[in-house]
């Protein structure tokens, strides 16, 4: 796919997820004792912790967890153009952002891309997709569809080359490629703290685009381009 890769058809993107409630105490009844069975799993590894204690982790889940986040880089030219759709109520923001990829990326031309996306992003914006009664964008839908029509681009699974247990950060491919670290402020261990307990989304929003250009970045160190200028960045 990549040897006639048109950059300016692939919409790169990054999503921020955090726990659905501040903490476990203020979860419903249900969604106690359903995450007590969840935490049963991982506390194999870490019987010492509880399942209150283990809560920390729910964002990672899409039965437990909620996008505060999403933000997207796309190619214009010369500039690299980043947007991102935020906010406590995931509907609206999820809304608005289908209502782009529906307008602006719904052609057999256009690509998504993310690191570990086929693992993480895709799958999880899906979901919440349909725990909030929103139709899935036709780019993100894979029911029926041959895998060669699946218009997905992983930077990590790229990087594999067919090793399926290999798994690389983000971060350390920027180490590799001498790409600007976008772990500069937070990680995404500390995105939940920052939005339940700073309050603080616009720090998570600028984590997040940082991720994005530096996905576009990688993704061009794979194609032998060269990277995309700081003065070409534009923030929508």
């Amino acid at each position: 796919m990549l040897h006639d890769l048109e950059l300016g058809k692939v919409l790169f993107l990054d999503i921020e997820t955090v726990p659905a409630s501040a903490d476990f105490d203020k979860l419903p009844d249900n969604f106690k004792r359903l995450w007590e069975k969840k935490s049963e799993q991982l506390r194999r590894f870490d019987p010492e912790q509880t399942p209150d204690q283990l809560y920390s982790r729910a964002g990672i889940y899409a039965e437990f967890g909620k996008i505060v986040c999403v933000s997207c880089g796309f190619e214009n030219g010369k500039e690299f153009r980043l947007k991102s759709f935020y906010g406590d109520d995931e509907k609206i923001m999820l809304v608005e952002f289908v209502e782009m990829l529906n307008k602006h990326y719904n052609s057999q031309r256009h690509l998504l891309c993310a690191h570990n996306g086929k693992e993480f992003d895709f799958p999880f914006l899906a979901r919440r997709m349909l725990v909030n009664g929103i139709s899935i964008p036709k780019i993100l839908n894979l029911a029926g569809k041959k895998p060669w029509e699946i218009r997905h681009l992983d930077t990590m699974e790229l990087w594999k080359f067919g090793d399926y247990k290999h798994y690389t950060s983000l971060e350390l491919l920027t180490a590799i490629f001498d790409i600007p670290t976008p772990k500069d402020d937070i990680d995404g261990s500390q995105v939940g703290h920052v939005y339940w307990v700073e309050k603080d989304l616009e720090r998570i929003v600028t984590y997040c685009q940082k991720d994005v250009l530096t996905v576009a970045q990688l993704m061009r160190r794979y194609l032998g381009m060269p990277l995309i200028k700081d003065t070409d960045v534009f923030v929508l």
